[in-house]
């Protein structure tokens, strides 16, 4: 604000998990995971969509994750980001006409949580996507640059699923 006097496009991409089945988790590990996921893009939508509003523009991208559907030991990870999709939608309704807020939600990503997984568990995972493939960070980078762009200015409320196929169908066995 304080170089350009305005905010155009607020990307929300800060996420963090601490994986674990439901019943051994935590309250702080289910808190942790929701305060920085969820109740952070809150947080700083709140302060930054009154600014939006009063320039008449705004783009909001929120990066979900596939996992907003559940996942096996992601209680809390899931719950945030399924949250964090419903905040979308809700956000949408509330800020239009001059703020469009759309939501991503990567599937396997090339990033060094990724390649930090065991050979074999890289294999199980891969057999997963029908692309028989990673996405690559490039690939949510214009996933987030379509919706921050003049090209979506009628599309607000929605989720894209960027994920090779992964999520199609019945495939999240």
């Amino acid at each position: 604000m304080n170089k350009f006097g305005r905010i155009d496009i607020l990307v929300n991409n800060a996420g963090i998990f601490r994986d674990k089945k439901l019943v051994d988790m935590s309250e702080e590990e289910w808190n942790g995971v929701l305060d920085v996921n969820l109740k952070g893009a809150f947080l700083i939508i709140k302060k930054i969509a009154p600014l939006m509003k009063q320039s008449g523009y705004g783009k909001i991208v929120n990066i979900s994750s596939v996992s907003h559907k559940g996942n096996f030991g992601q209680a809390n990870y899931s719950a945030s980001k399924a949250g964090l999709v419903s905040l979308t939608n809700t956000a949408a309704l509330e800020l239009a006409p001059e703020i469009t807020v759309n939501s991503i939600a990567p599937g396997s990503i090339d990033t060094p949580l990724f390649r930090s997984m065991d050979e074999k568990g890289k294999e199980k995972f891969l057999k997963k996507i029908p692309m028989k493939r990673v996405g690559q960070p490039e690939e949510i980078a214009q996933a987030v640059l379509f919706f921050s762009s003049d090209a979506s200015s009628y599309v607000t409320g929605t989720l894209l699923e960027v994920d090779g196929g992964l999520t199609t169908g019945l495939n999240l066995k």
